[in-house]
């Protein structure tokens, strides 16, 4: 085979090459701009996020709003809550967006507030 016959076929095989993965890549391409738009889809649908709070108290409810009281008194920049979940009424105190945040506060209380836990919750 003369050199320019090896050329060409180097060159149609290099060429060949490069056509079938650009068009795999295209392919991956598409299937990834799916994936992101069912993602995109699905947050709408489902727009819950997540923040957390602290658990100061876990009990009765009449021992719930003398937590809350107290807690007030001593803490008023922080806002509190008082949760029903049958069989035990709960203190809750700020919505923090991060763990973070929710635990520096914690350690604010936690001299006054032993038992508070940290809580991830959905809304």
């Amino acid at each position: 085979m003369n050199q320019i016959s090896k050329n060409t076929l180097y060159t149609f095989v290099l060429m060949l090459f490069l056509g079938i993965y650009n068009s795999y890549s295209q392919s991956e391409q598409s299937k990834i701009n799916n994936l992101i738009s069912q993602k995109i889809t699905y947050n709408e649908k489902n727009k819950t996020s997540a923040v957390y709070k602290i658990q100061i108290y876990n009990g009765n409810e009449k021992d719930a709003y003398k937590v809350k009281q107290n807690f007030t008194a001593l803490y008023p920049e922080y806002s509190i809550d008082i949760i029903y979940n049958a069989p035990e009424w709960k203190t809750h105190v700020g919505k923090f967006k991060t763990r973070l945040e929710a635990d520096s506060v914690l350690l604010i209380i936690n001299g006054d507030y032993a038992g508070a836990i940290v809580l991830e919750d959905k809304i």
